[in-house]
């Protein structure tokens, strides 16, 4: 089922699953559903990266206990998380925005976040502007090379789950369109959520 971003929402989801490219806003949509739903976002990558960017060997298991609880938002992202949370997942949210305008989001945030030297998940910070040219996973070369793969997740997920809403949404003004009126249309009679405003 594929939703635009006016399209009512079928039922109030209690389990989300954000998908899109590196730099489309993912992490930005979790927390103003988290906000406006009261379900509690997690951030794939916060239990991916442990200490100097190695991968935490605990990563399986912390998926695995987060797709078991009964409420929660979090990416559809990884290989090894998305087999555990799509079968759970009661709602599907894309964010397909076009390279172009991933691009004017991820290049001005990467380099914000080297300036200041801000601290990510679990201590890390963004290496040096120099590995743009000696690094084919940079951040950004990453978000640029990878971003068609979304559909093509997508694409599965429906195969998989041909029965879960999915909402397509193409540009930062439909985001918050979506936000502001089917999201929005969810909290209304919601007592957890009856202080929610539906600014994006």
């Amino acid at each position: 089922m594929l939703l635009g971003p006016s399209d009512p929402v079928p039922v109030r989801p209690r389990r989300i699953l954000v998908t899109g490219c590196s730099g489309s806003g993912k992490s930005t949509l979790g927390r103003a559903l988290e906000a406006r739903l009261g379900l509690p976002y997690t951030e794939l990558d916060g239990l991916y990266h442990g200490p100097d960017w190695v991968p935490r060997p605990e990563f399986a298991a912390d998926v695995a206990a987060l797709a078991a609880g009964e409420e929660w938002i979090t990416e559809y992202g990884y290989s090894l998380a998305r087999p555990l949370v799509l079968p759970r997942a009661e709602l599907l949210v894309w964010l397909d925005l076009p390279r172009a305008a991933v691009m004017r989001q991820i290049v001005p945030r990467t380099v914000a976040r080297r300036v200041r030297r801000q601290v990510l998940w679990n201590g890390n910070v963004e290496p040096s502007f120099r590995t743009f040219l000696t690094d084919p996973d940079h951040i950004v070369r990453w978000a640029w090379r990878t971003h068609a793969e979304a559909a093509v997740r997508v694409a599965q997920a429906q195969e998989r789950r041909p029965e879960l809403p999915v909402v397509r949404l193409r540009s930062r003004r439909e985001v918050a369109y979506w936000l502001a009126g089917p999201v929005a249309a969810l909290t209304t009679d919601d007592p957890r959520t009856a202080g929610s405003t539906g600014t994006p």
